[in-house]
């Protein structure tokens, strides 16, 4: 029993190892509105690479600059994380209600990363606290 449950879990990697897949591409291949928000909020100067994702899944396309900060996109070209590293991420990018929600509860602080993650939307401030938002970019928590 054992050797078969071996069996499969090592088929199954093999499967999604073979359905991962990522490879370097250029700026050009990037979704049209995912080309947009880097032109309109950040440069194409000191683009380290840019990297695209294939999972089983989907396509998502991640976008690393020389200063390390990153950007992911979904295959639509729509926007999944932004991490500015030390750095405050473009107000442009974040919705009103979360802006509004920082600058009225945490007025010294700044955003430094916004993602979705799990359905939720995440904003690490500056002072390395997490907050969560739901798809309604209404406040529902603290993240630990």
């Amino acid at each position: 029993m054992k050797k078969v449950f071996s069996l499969a879990l090592m088929a199954l990697t093999v499967v999604f190892s073979a359905c991962a897949q990522d490879r370097v591409v250029t700026f050009e291949q990037l979704p049209a509105n995912a080309q947009k928000v880097i032109k309109q909020h950040f440069t194409t100067e000191g683009i380290a690479y840019v990297k695209l994702d294939k999972e089983f899944i989907g396509t998502e396309y991640e976008v690393c600059y020389t200063n390390g900060t990153e950007i992911d996109f979904t295959e639509k070209g729509e926007i999944k994380k932004v991490d500015c590293g030390l750095n405050q991420v473009p107000e442009a990018l974040i919705p009103e209600q979360v802006k509004n929600y920082v600058r009225e509860n945490y007025s010294t602080s700044f955003i430094k990363e916004w993602k979705l993650d799990d359905g939720y939307w995440k904003a690490e401030l500056n002072t390395g606290l997490e907050l969560i938002f739901n798809k309604k970019y209404q406040f529902v928590g603290i993240d630990d």
